[in-house]
């Protein structure tokens, strides 16, 4: 009917078996469609040509939810249009095609002109077919009508004209807009000098910086270290110094970089005995995993951080710290904004007389600022000499320090340091004391030594494996199966979380179970 119709025509798919998002089935006079936006399912329910009912449903469980007399069915994906605006389209597009051809062609680039031919003219067929094909946005300049050059659409489109745009850590965030523009344009740029797009796809893209001005007119910069472009915009600034718990800005102390080592490994494990933690910045990846080493070897508990690791692994590595799982952190260019560990009270830069990025004025001064939460906040900057960056860094903590000191004595306000719940986005915490306690029941059972060979070990952890399967214990089955993994890989197991590498060097590492574990 037509409704079955219009559910095809804005990209639904009718599919009986798989109910899934973007899908709908029809099962005698009922049509079940499950929106791509919704958790829940869409009943309509017919009597002859009528409706009869219109509900919600959970679409695992098949349990009506709610009842509606109404509701709208947005089309399942983005680039839906009329049939006459994508006939034109079709037609601009096959346009630019011949154009681009010929372009390949005159400068002797052959295979680029067959690439665009055979990929363009299968989108075409898809479009004239089923209004729909694979990377359909990269044809959205033609689909909306704008010309070549104009600036997208966008969420800002939407907003009222006298609205106010709030920019939080303005100094990183704006680099950021503008750097979208770039990025997307450079790799678009391959794809097309390459025969894989059309020159429209480039106008499938992020605002780039002035049309993003443009769109904001009225903007409150919120910045700790406001950049040159902010501090140019502002007409009027205000300085939010004073903190409501009457913490100082951590004092700043500037070492030499003789012995430097061995002198922040004692400053950590002064920090550790006061229950306290510490982060340390290095200049790059290499040197905080060789610094990570070298600390653990010390005896402290310590993990590094920086890009190479995942998003959700940096969450468990900073919810550890403040756990005191780990003593220390070690990273690059990630412990800077939005970072508040109250538990930290001592922030270690190295290197910091290296004038760049990672150690600009701004930097400093987001770097320092980790020890803000905690009273005994402390930042040592290890430095052969003290740059202009250095001494401008130095200089604004002392100053916002001496206000809040000051304000702290006029208002007898005795500085506290913030107490702020450890929360788990994943709930990892309980889980891990359930795998511990399975580790320690069946390291007890095992009880395995340095003194037994390869072959005992291999076969006492198998027969334990088949045991615990065989008693529907699969958490304890799967642990000891990735033991078993690391000995045929030519791993010494001495325990279920202890290993010796196999070019027999004696140095002894956590038992990976899980990938992102240390």
């Amino acid at each position: 009917n037509d409704v079955i119709r219009k559910l095809l025509h804005i990209q639904y798919e009718r599919n009986d078996l798989d109910f899934s998002r973007g899908n709908f089935r029809v099962r005698g006079d009922v049509i079940e469609v499950f929106p791509a936006y919704r958790q829940e399912g869409v009943r309509i329910e017919w009597f002859g040509e009528e409706i009869e009912s219109l509900s919600f449903f959970d679409p695992l469980t098949g349990k009506v939810t709610g009842k509606s007399n109404r509701i709208v069915i947005y089309p399942a994906r983005h680039f839906i249009t009329s049939p006459p605006r994508l006939k034109e389209a079709v037609e601009n597009i096959q346009l630019e095609l011949d154009e681009r051809i010929k372009y390949f062609k005159d400068i002797n680039k052959p295979l680029e002109a067959e690439r665009i031919e055979s990929r363009t003219k299968y989108d075409i067929e898809m479009l004239r077919e089923m209004g729909y094909c694979n990377g359909i946005e990269n044809y959205s300049r033609h689909l909306t009508g704008r010309a070549a050059g104009d600036a997208p659409a966008c969420l800002l489109d939407y907003f009222p004209d006298d609205y106010v745009m709030i920019i939080d850590e303005s100094h990183v965030t704006l680099p950021q807009v503008r750097g979208m523009y770039e990025g997307d344009r450079s790799r678009k740029q391959s794809l097309v000098d390459f025969g894989f797009r059309l020159p429209s796809a480039l106008d499938n893209r992020p605002l780039n910086f002035t049309e993003f001005q443009r769109h904001a007119q009225r903007v409150l910069f919120v910045s700790a270290t406001p950049a040159d472009y902010e501090l140019e915009k502002s007409e009027v600034r205000v300085e939010q110094i004073i903190r409501p718990t009457g913490l100082l800005d951590p004092e700043v102390e500037v070492r030499s970089t003789n012995n430097q080592i061995e002198d922040l490994t004692l400053e950590i494990k002064k920090r550790k005995e006061k229950e306290e933690r510490v982060l340390v910045t290095t200049l790059t990846k290499k040197m905080s995993e060789d610094l990570s080493d070298y600390l653990s070897e010390a005896g402290l508990l310590v993990s590094y951080l920086h890009s190479e690791i995942e998003t959700i692994e940096r969450v468990e590595i900073i919810r550890d710290l403040r756990l005191g799982k780990y003593d220390c952190i070690v990273g690059v260019n990630l412990l800077r904004e939005g970072l508040d560990i109250p538990e930290v009270s001592l922030v270690i830069i190295l290197d910091a007389d290296k004038e760049g990025f990672l150690r600009n004025e701004r930097s400093l001064i987001q770097t320092i600022g980790r020890a803000a939460r905690n009273v005994s906040g402390k930042a040592i900057l290890y430095a052969d000499k003290i740059t202009p960056s250095m001494e401008a860094a130095i200089r604004e903590t002392k100053r916002r320090r001496e206000i809040q000191s000051k304000y702290n004595e006029e208002h007898g306000i005795t500085p506290v340091t913030i107490k702020k719940n450890i929360g788990d986005i994943i709930e990892r915490h309980f889980q891990n004391q359930e795998e511990e306690r399975i580790v320690s029941e069946v390291e007890k059972d095992l009880n395995l030594t340095e003194e037994m060979s390869r072959k005992e070990i291999h076969d006492k952890i198998k027969s334990a494996m088949l045991l615990a399967a065989q008693n529907l214990e699969f958490e304890k089955a799967a642990l000891l199966r990735d033991a078993i993994a690391s000995l045929e890989k030519g791993e010494k197991i001495i325990s279920l979380f202890l290993k010796q590498d196999a070019d027999n060097k004696g140095k002894v590492v956590k038992f990976q179970k899980k990938r992102n574990k240390r």
